[in-house]
């Protein structure tokens, strides 16, 4: 009788444990709803949080990567206290006073994508844009055959993501001295911008023979001017969106450099839920440099919405 009894009792303690480890809500940063990237950061969180039951609310600023806004979005989680954060500073510098907020309110914050300039972060889930941006560079170099007039477009200059990947594209120029960079311009990774950027750097340079675009929103707007102006070149971008994988299909895009954004969603979302449940951990995780091409896209032609997170296996390799 007393061992059925310590049977039931260790029952019912497994099955209270169990009902207390789920149900997390984890509240989601990402920089601005145009960038499709931050769109697959937003999806791969869904997908974690939903197989591991717990639940997920985004916090996206209306302005894009606005620094007011993400602050204001802090201080109203704060007030909320979510059981805990995935994080994606607008800039990695400004954001550490709100990274400073999060911390003093104890709730644990797992860093992705952009590394901020300081704060207490459970993990750095990310990747490694100077290898992104070189190896985009080289493949794209490597069919120009090493020469050509280059254009680089940059994204926002105070994004780290932007600084690595412009001086990863710099350093495949400098291993081709046939190639020249003949002009270098921000388009704030926004599409409209990098049309408007391409259409007038088209107009100095009647000869432009590769762009480097630091994403691939951007990349898209270089294709839609080179078009509408019957003009033609190698284009590449970074971020592995869909919107890449349709143009580099349709012959129009060269490639785009793959950061794993729908991935660092999951696995971000992953750590933070293994956090709370007193789960191991890892204290960073780098994605490797992968460069999608008409030879090997397949692999990656699924919308986010229809893609499922990998097991934590699979994402944390031993």
């Amino acid at each position: 009788m007393k061992a059925k009894f310590l049977a039931a009792a260790v029952a019912i303690a497994f099955s209270s444990t169990a009902a207390l480890a789920d149900g997390e809500k984890i509240a989601v940063f990402t920089k601005n709803l145009t960038n499709p990237y931050f769109q697959m950061v937003r999806l791969g969180a869904e997908s974690a949080a939903k197989q591991m039951n717990a639940t997920t609310q985004n916090y996206v600023p209306t302005k894009p990567d606005s620094i007011p806004e993400q602050m204001s979005q802090i201080e109203d989680v704060v007030v909320k206290k979510p059981d805990a954060i995935v994080f994606i500073p607008v800039d990695y510098k400004a954001m550490a006073i709100g990274v400073a907020k999060i911390n003093a309110a104890n709730i644990p914050v797992v860093n992705i994508t952009d590394r901020s300039e300081s704060g207490k972060f459970v993990s750095f889930i990310g990747t490694d844009d100077y290898s992104l941006g070189l190896e985009t560079a080289r493949y794209m170099l490597k069919t120009l055959g090493g020469r050509g007039n280059i254009v680089i477009l940059e994204g926002v200059k105070a994004a780290l993501s932007n600084v690595d990947r412009v001086r990863g594209f710099k350093k495949a120029l400098e291993e081709n001295p046939g190639a020249k960079l003949v002009a270098q311009q921000p388009a704030n990774y926004q599409r409209l911008a990098a049309l408007q950027v391409m259409e007038n750097l088209m107009q100095t340079y009647p000869q432009i023979d590769g762009v480097l675009a630091a994403n691939d929103a951007m990349a898209t707007g270089v294709v839609e001017a080179m078009e509408a102006a019957n003009r033609k070149a190698l284009v590449i971008g970074i971020n592995g969106s869909k919107e890449a994988m349709d143009a580099i299909k349709a012959g129009k895009m060269l490639a785009s450099g793959d950061p794993g954004g729908f991935q660092q969603g999951c696995l971000g979302t992953m750590v933070a839920i293994r956090e709370l449940r007193k789960m191991p951990v890892p204290k960073e995780v780098l994605f490797p440099a992968f460069v999608i091409h008409k030879g090997n896209y397949q692999t990656f032609d699924v919308a986010a919405d229809k893609r499922s997170c990998p097991k934590w296996e699979e994402l944390v390799k031993k």
